[in-house]
């Protein structure tokens, strides 16, 4: 779908609240009594809200799953509010270098990193909660070490429960600071590391009153959260 788009800027936007049918594009799952459109006046803008059950609610890009996104760059980025004690999963279909389709799920419902040779199951450890959250997954770093690394992101499928406002591809993490001004906590697991910061364009940030974590996802601080939680097992690791 993206394959032949132009991705050489800053970023892809692949979803956005805004306009007719934002969703046209996707596949929804539940009904619209469990995902639909709603205005959000913490953000002054219009949001997907999926609630209900994790394992039926839920929304799919793309559409036909003969099709593949394509997109090319390290970070997909995120904009969602996860509410207190409701799992929270995103699953994603990767292509990697050697041209094998692998999946990375990422839960709220998982306590531990396991992996195979077709998927890995990911914690979400430590996730910011009530909270509007910048998601920054750091697909390179995931695939490199769980799989043979990473050649193009080509499915997106969001489980309930949350509000999502965005979503997009950047080619070098945010440097953002959380919403209320403050430093990122250096002993969270949202740290991005050196050599990988930029700015989220100004089309796609929040209002600036707005009050937001940015929450960047990878091996690196999984294990930091690991050594806090003790929630990583000894036998994960790639094929």
């Amino acid at each position: 779908m993206f394959r032949n788009n132009y991705q050489g800027g800053p970023v892809v936007e692949i979803f956005s609240g805004q306009g007719k049918d934002p969703v046209v594009k996707w596949k929804l799952c539940g009904g619209p009594s469990f995902i639909h459109k709603e205005y959000n006046k913490e953000v002054r803008g219009f949001v997907y809200c999926l609630e209900g059950s994790s394992q039926t609610v839920k929304m799919q890009m793309p559409e036909n799953g003969k099709m593949s996104l394509g997109l090319l760059q390290r970070f997909l980025v995120l904009q969602v509010h996860i509410e207190q004690c409701k799992d929270f999963s995103i699953e994603l279909l990767i292509t990697d270098l050697e041209h094998l389709k692998r999946r990375l799920y990422l839960s709220t419902v998982h306590k531990e990193l396991s992996a195979t040779h077709l998927h890995a199951k990911i914690p979400l450890v430590g996730l910011k909660r009530s909270v509007w959250s910048t998601l920054c997954i750091d697909l390179i770093s995931f695939t490199s070490e769980l799989f043979k690394g990473f050649l193009t992101l080509d499915g997106i499928t969001l489980f309930a429960t949350c509000k999502v406002r965005r979503i997009f591809t950047m080619k070098t993490v945010p440097s953002e600071l959380s919403g209320d001004g403050n430093a990122l906590n250096k002993t969270d697991m949202f740290l991005s590391g050196a050599g990988l910061m930029d700015s989220v364009p100004r089309s796609c940030q929040f209002p600036s009153d707005v009050n937001y974590v940015t929450q960047v996802l990878n091996m690196k601080n999984l294990r930091k959260a690991d050594m806090r939680a003790g929630l990583l097992s000894s036998d994960c690791g790639g094929s």
